[in-house]
């Protein structure tokens, strides 16, 4: 089971989410503005994906891989889902532009990303800001934690999760 709004909360600032542990539930909305919950994925495998920012480089490079690889994801009854702050006007652009079939979800109230330690210090030509790092979770259908991505790399992240994921399920 999924842990309340209140249970994770509280979790996400005492500590950093890991495997075994049970995924916080959210309420955000998608491209369509339809307001979606991880409850809404109960019994199916997930990867969360959490990304800074739609049209820049690497965001663009990880979601059209995940799209690439969608129905190696969808044999194995995997629900891609991404989440960044922004909003759901450009997340509808986004999913259009590059035809990404899975649901990107708008976290503009930060929610997720700090439920899910998805937000956080970041460095970019000797600026330091808080932005929403780039963190992957791969969620059982129980909705427990089987594998954290802390790094990440664009071009290889859906292969990644492929490979572990064939791992796990031997």
């Amino acid at each position: 089971m999924f842990e309340s709004h209140a249970q994770a909360g509280e979790n996400a600032n005492n500590m950093k989410l890991k495997i075994g542990d049970k995924a916080p539930d959210f309420k955000l909305k998608n491209q369509n503005g339809k307001t979606v919950s991880l409850l809404n994925y109960k019994g199916r495998w997930v990867l969360l994906y959490f990304y800074p920012k739609d049209f820049t480089g690497g965001c663009t490079k990880e979601a059209c891989t995940l799209r690439d690889n969608f129905s190696d994801f969808k044999n194995l009854k995997v629900k891609v889902v991404g989440v960044s702050v922004d909003s759901t006007e450009s997340h509808k652009k986004f999913k259009k532009e590059y035809n990404l079939p899975f649901d990107l979800l708008s976290d503009e109230e930060k929610e997720a990303v700090k439920l899910y330690n998805a937000w956080g210090k970041k460095n970019f030509m000797g600026r330091e800001y808080y932005g929403t790092l780039r963190i992957s979770f791969l969620i059982d259908p129980k909705g427990i934690i089987k594998n954290v991505y802390k790094s990440v790399k664009p071009a290889f992240h859906s292969k990644e999760v492929l490979r572990d994921l064939a791992k796990i399920l031997k």
